[in-house]
């Protein structure tokens, strides 16, 4: 089966940083674009970085200059690195991606478990 499993969230003091990972697993043909989005209680599920195949990245306003995202095509891994953590940034970060499984010959739409990032004040 295709699954996306994220790592590297955790308790970090404002000012502080953490760097999340997000591994495709299972039988695959290929990965498009990646991303990752965020939580926190009582809100939405927002779009906090994308990056394409190629590596053309996106970020919300909210962590420009802060948050890098970047991939490792040959591991099937996206990383993001939060500099510059804030309390405001405190969510279940969820990673997402479109996998084409061997056993299908399309794209589907994938998520991960979500990881826990909490930023003390």
């Amino acid at each position: 089966q295709v699954q996306l499993v994220e790592s590297g969230g955790g308790l970090v003091q404002a000012g502080e940083s953490l760097r999340l990972s997000c591994a495709a697993s299972g039988i695959i043909s290929s990965v498009g674009a990646m991303g990752w989005y965020r939580q926190a209680p009582g809100n939405q599920r927002e779009l906090v970085a994308t990056i394409t195949s190629g590596g053309n990245t996106n970020y919300a306003d909210s962590v420009k200059g802060r948050f890098t995202i970047n991939r490792d095509n040959a591991k099937n891994t996206v990383y993001m690195h939060m500099n510059s953590l804030k309390p405001e940034d405190t969510a279940v970060y969820y990673c997402n991606a479109n996998i084409s499984p061997r056993s299908y010959s399309n794209y589907r739409n994938y998520w991960g478990q979500g990881t826990q990032v909490t930023v003390s004040s």
